[in-house]
């Protein structure tokens, strides 16, 4: 099973939150469940290849 990082964090009664690698897209849900239902959903289109430009986050390793 693979995971992957995400940042979340409620706002009066919404869930909201975007996965650590991809930082520009965020997803919202009623409960937390629901919010990462909704990250899975962002995670499988992101890494389809149907999406132009996807915009990440990296580490650059420095001597």
């Amino acid at each position: 099973m693979n995971t992957i990082k995400y940042i979340y964090w409620q706002d009066e009664n919404m869930w909201l939150g975007y996965l650590e690698e991809y930082p520009d897209y965020w997803a919202q849900g009623e409960t937390i469940e629901e919010l990462q239902e909704h990250l899975k959903d962002i995670f499988k289109e992101l890494t389809s290849g149907n999406i132009p430009c996807v915009r990440r986050v990296a580490e650059l390793e420095l001597a």
